[in-house]
């Protein structure tokens, strides 16, 4: 069973931690009053793999939900380590938000190396929003990576087959790699 590291980042009062709660089934109602993440909440859960190739298989993940204040940017590199995927939300509402993106693309997931398929984007649409799911006007190397539009209130299980979808993409890569390496053991 492989054990995964997945960060959930973005800006600020992007619906990150509704989010990682709903993925995570770490609680049952979705809302309630805004409270920021200060550094990080770790959330541990196991998922059958989705899209991994192998219906049987699960994985242990961890779901680091991050907060979004750049006061924390000290603190980026311990998150990052040993990363396995990440997910970068954002509400299209907020116009910096959109901004942002392309910052939190390069810093999480462009420096440490990951794969396109390692990089989810997700839209978040805060209840009441009235979601526009029209594609935001993002840089062209962000264009590449796939974009999902989360509406908890409407559909929330097409987000969390999504994640899963994305999810076992990433133990795909996680297990393409790792017999990468034995083989080079190996020769």
């Amino acid at each position: 069973m492989f054990k995964t590291k997945i960060l959930i980042i973005g800006p600020s009062e992007s619906g990150k931690t509704v989010l990682a709660n709903f993925l995570s089934d770490t609680v049952e109602t979705i809302g309630g009053d805004y409270s920021p993440t200060h550094g990080v909440r770790i959330l541990e859960f196991e998922s059958q793999n989705h899209g991994s190739g192998d219906r049987d298989s699960s994985c242990e993940v961890e779901l680091w939900d991050c907060g979004g204040d750049f006061k924390f940017e000290s603190c980026w590199p311990a998150l990052m380590k040993d990363a396995n995927g990440v997910v970068i939300v954002f509400n299209t509402d907020v116009p910096s938000h959109v901004k942002e993106v392309e910052t939190w693309h390069s810093t999480f997931v462009a420096s440490q190396g990951l794969r396109e398929n390692q990089c989810l984007l997700l839209v978040h649409h805060k209840p009441g929003s009235g979601a526009d799911t029209s594609p935001p006007s993002l840089a062209s190397h962000l264009s590449k990576l796939h974009l999902v539009h989360s509406n908890l209130e409407e559909d929330p299980e097409d987000v969390r087959h999504e994640f899963r979808q994305f999810l076992g993409s990433v133990v795909k890569t996680m297990s393409e790699n790792r017999e990468h390496e034995e083989m080079s053991i190996i020769t």
